[in-house]
């Protein structure tokens, strides 16, 4: 047997103890405690590592007695000198520095003409032993507490308990003590019960609303509350300490336990936060569950009572035999003598005429499970009273020889005479309303829009038109492209003011377009809200037409133009104005008669005349109208961005003649996302800073090292040409090294170009990587970079590219650092790589961080939205790289891969001559 074997069978009084020889040394002297005794016990030397928590040391003149070390309750286990403790195991408390208390088991043995008393720390042990006590004892209570809860009567509840929560309060001597539940309305909490001390103060009442306050805390283990700091729970305990217990069931949280003026760390230390959840659970669950019992029993007595009164109720069929199950109030609504009768009987009670159709849908659920939906007369032959109408609907349930049948039947028969009186009606109106000259239409109201649903016969000869064809989508087909935003605000004001009159163009079966005079009115429900539109179209083409040429006369033309804040003009395909108004003239600082003859291209660079130019090509009679924006240098500025729309005049031959242009000054607006461009950059170079200073400290720290090497060997005397040359060159290649980051920082720090131009994305991701790798790394991400070494080029600006490569690479390291406090095993990576194909070159930035919540995908690119704490994050960075991408032609979007998020940069490839 090994001494460590020996020494843990002492330990626990399994084996003898050990000879009386005299021994030459402590057998474990690097463990516990050893006391080097003489033969009345004093001690004489201490050695181990406890004996530097000991209160008391031996002194240099008169070694202490062993019972100055201990308690005054040991004095009686060291009874006698250390012969007579010879063979015991010695359970021993001490006095520490710390003022707890050390306890120690041991046993003595003699060495040489001494003793020595061998101790080891048992407090684990007592500790656990004390725990494992009070764990059972808590046990014990809450199986009793949620005994008496479960046994006692339903009106006896309350005051149940209310004892129980007084023997929980009196067992810890907890002062206030509450059981809290959601209110009827499940919107905050109340108490429900509550007990309270002698002369503990009134925290609680019994019923008292408590609002929303305990939703704010983490619902998954008791809490230690402070109400200053946490000011939302004042309401609840006040100035005192308090202590909740959450209780959980499917739906969540469903009770709070709150122990108040009560610091539980304190006052009950052995009682862990599992027996605290086991008393909620106790006083809670049978709460709870006998409470869902009660309103279960309560809305089935309800459920009867509102069957009784509709006329309605359950029906029920067996498959394996040919009987059905009626409740109580259908049968009494059918007159029947028993609530379960044959099949046949219960189709006999159907009229003739509807039953041979519910026996075969019977058949049809029976054998396919087919959901039945009918509606069906009874039958009395004996009656006088036209038939009822019954809705009757059934579903399947469970297979084979044990489905069964189950549904309901209702009454309908007030429903089905109002729809044979609505029917009449309606065939009168239907007449009245096809004699009118005009069209008449209904729109129904869905969710926002408006969508046909009945036309009179007058469509037919004026448009060529049937229902079907006035779907919603079709009829705005059928508007004219012109008329299409007059035909949208026309709606737009139907709902918004309730009525309408406006005219715009519709396209009938030949292709002929007819000017419509639409007058509608919207009609409401009683609560007020929109139900339908009734309208009427009247065709107004001639006069329409005529209006039309008296207002394209040139001098109103002109007129409207010239009042007009917008800046318009005409232009040949030259570029060469022939008409400008006064803002144009304004902006290029000369009078409109000095416009003529001007060409707008003398204010564009070579790269904005060229693009300009071939957009004007892509014009034609199909497609006669582009939009863009154009940058020009005007006078007394120094770039000017124009949002600008030409519109196309071609001959009979396609030959594009004019061009008819509007634009407005678009300057601010693009100075402005240029400057939050150049501040998310700014901001995403201060959350680099610690990566960039790694960076450059580590070309310094290769310089310091040769020149205090080289500095050795001129100390030395033992200098050659070749070792310093060596060293120089090191020290040279990284001082080109810092100065490459340092450079990389001023340039990806500057304003980016005006316009855009083309260039490899793979310098982007060059760019990223020298920013970031070494800071990466640093902080245990793998970066995994693929070979994006291809030749292909896009148009935009690379330091936004890298900024936008940036802004991904630095969300990614932010949430794989996150995830990796919480989890130390967690091997964070970060993959880089690149694809293309004829049209696209694709830039993906993944991790392995876990993902993105899906239901924050959709807003993950909106601006000043952040999952990152209040002052870390400004929300901006994916919002503007969004817009970079944008800008450059390209597409930013993210979803969720196997391990991580995964977010892809799209962009159009370019051709370079």
């Amino acid at each position: 047997m090994s001494a460590g074997d020996k020494l843990f069978g002492r330990l626990l009084n399994r084996h003898p103890p050990p000879p009386l020889e005299t021994l030459q040394a402590p057998s474990m002297p690097g463990v516990g405690l050893q006391m080097h005794l003489d033969a009345d016990g004093r001690v004489l030397h201490l050695t181990g590592p406890l004996r530097h928590v000991l209160a008391q040391q031996v002194p240099g003149a008169r070694a202490p007695h062993l019972l100055d070390f201990l308690l005054p309750h040991c004095s009686l286990v060291v009874e006698g000198t250390p012969s007579d403790w010879q063979g015991q195991a010695l359970d021993l408390d001490f006095y520490t520095l710390s003022g707890q208390t050390l306890h120690l088991r041991g046993w003595v043995q003699p060495l040489a003409e001494a003793w020595l008393l061998q101790l080891l720390d048992i407090g684990d042990l007592l500790l656990e032993r004390r725990q494992s006590q009070v764990r059972e004892q808590c046990q014990l209570l809450a199986l009793q507490i949620g005994e008496q809860l479960r046994l006692c009567s339903l009106t006896r509840l309350p005051e149940m308990l209310t004892e129980q929560l007084q023997c929980l309060a009196q067992r810890f001597h907890i002062p206030c003590i509450a059981l809290a539940l959601l209110d009827e309305q499940e919107q905050g909490w109340q108490i429900h019960q509550h007990f309270s001390g002698f002369d503990a103060p009134q925290l609680w009442q019994t019923g008292q609303r408590l609002g929303t306050g305990l939703d704010s805390l983490n619902g998954s283990a008791p809490q230690h509350l402070n109400p200053l700091e946490h000011p939302r729970l004042q309401g609840i305990f006040g100035n005192a300490e308090g202590f909740v217990v959450p209780y959980h069931d499917a739906q969540g949280v469903a009770a709070w336990l709150l122990c108040g003026c009560y610091p539980a760390q304190q006052r009950a230390p052995d009682v862990s936060e599992r027996d605290w959840l086991q008393f909620a659970a106790a006083l809670a669950g049978p709460l709870l569950e006998r409470s869902r019992e009660h309103r279960h029993h309560l809305q089935m007595e309800r459920l009867e009572s509102l069957q009784a009164l509709l006329g309605t109720g359950w029906w029920e069929m067996f498959s394996d035999r040919a009987e059905v199950q009626l409740a109580p109030s259908l049968a009494s609504a059918l007159n029947l003598a028993s609530e379960r009768l044959a099949l046949n009987d219960w189709l006999d009670q159907v009229h003739p005429a509807d039953r041979e159709e519910l026996r075969s849908r019977l058949q049809d659920l029976l054998d396919e499970g087919t959901p039945l939906l009918l509606c069906v007369r009874s039958y009395r032959p004996d009656a006088a009273l036209p038939p009822s109408w019954y809705r009757l609907q059934g579903q399947a349930l469970g297979v084979g020889r044990h489905r069964r049948l189950v549904g309901f039947m209702l009454d309908i028969s007030d429903i089905k005479n109002q729809e044979q009186h609505a029917a009449a009606a309606h065939a009168r109106l239907d007449n009245l309303i096809a004699s009118s000259p005009a069209v008449i239409y209904v729109q129904r109201y869905v969710e926002g829009a408006l969508q046909p649903t009945f036309f009179s016969d007058s469509l037919l000869p004026l448009l060529g038109w049937t229902l079907d064809d006035c779907a919603t989508t079709a009829l705005v087909e059928r508007v004219h492209p012109e008329d299409r935003d007059r035909y949208f605000e026309r709606t737009r004001q139907l709902l918004r003011e309730g009525s309408v009159s406006a005219r715009y163009r519709l396209r009938d079966s030949r292709g002929d377009y007819h000017w419509l005079l639409d007058e509608a009115k919207l009609l409401r429900d009683d609560l007020g809200l929109p139900v339908e539109a009734v309208g009427l179209w009247l065709d107004v083409t001639e006069a329409t037409l005529a209006a039309e040429q008296v207002k394209q006369s040139e001098e109103r033309y002109r007129i409207l133009v010239e009042d007009s804040p917008a800046m318009i003009c005409r232009y040949r395909p030259d570029l060469s104005l022939s008409f400008g108004n006064r803002p144009l003239a304004a902006y290029l600082e000369c009078t409109p008669e000095q416009l003529p003859g001007l060409n707008l291209g003398n204010w564009m660079s070579a790269q904005q005349r060229e693009s300009f130019i071939q957009r004007l090509a892509r014009l034609s009679p199909e497609f006669p109208v582009s939009t863009a924006e154009i940058n020009l240098q005007l006078p007394g500025r120094e770039h000017a961005w124009w949002v600008w729309s030409d519109r196309g005049v071609f001959d009979e031959h396609g030959q594009l003649l004019e061009i008819q242009a509007v634009g407005r000054d678009n300057t601010e607006v693009r100075r402005s996302q240029q400057q939050l461009t150049q501040s998310a950059k700014m901001a995403t170079l201060g959350e680099m800073a610690t990566g960039l200073a790694h960076e450059i400290n580590q070309p310094l720290n290769v310089m310091r090292m040769a020149i205090i090497n080289v500095l050795k060997r001129l100390g030395n005397g033992d200098v050659q040409v070749d070792y310093l040359t060596d060293k120089l060159n090191r020290i040279d290649a990284q001082v080109q090294r810092a100065a490459r980051v340092v450079d990389h920082m001023r340039v990806f720090g500057r304003r980016s170009e005006i316009e855009q131009q083309p260039f490899n994305p793979a310098q982007a991701i060059e760019g990223t990587l020298s920013l970031l790798a070494e800071g990466m790394r640093g902080k245990g991400v793998d970066l995994r970079i693929s070979e994006t070494g291809f030749e292909v080029q896009v148009r935009g600006y690379v330091d936004q590219l890298e900024q936008v490569l940036i802004n991904l690479m630095v969300n990614a390291r932010d949430a794989l650092l996150s995830k990796r406090e919480t989890n130390p095993e967690f091997k964070p990576w970060i993959a880089v790589y690149a694809e293309r194909d004829q049209q696209w070159v694709r830039l993906w930035v993944e991790d392995n961080g876990g993902g993105i919540d899906p239901r924050l995908l959709e807003r993950i690119f909106e601006p000043f939205f952040t999952t990152k704490p209040v002052g870390v994050g400004t929300g901006l960075g994916l919002s503007v790289s969004y817009g970079i991408v944008e800008n450059m032609g390209g597409k930013l979007s993210v979803r969720n891969s196997t391990e991580g998020a995964r977010f892809c940069i799209e962009l159009p490839v370019v051709q370079v001559d």
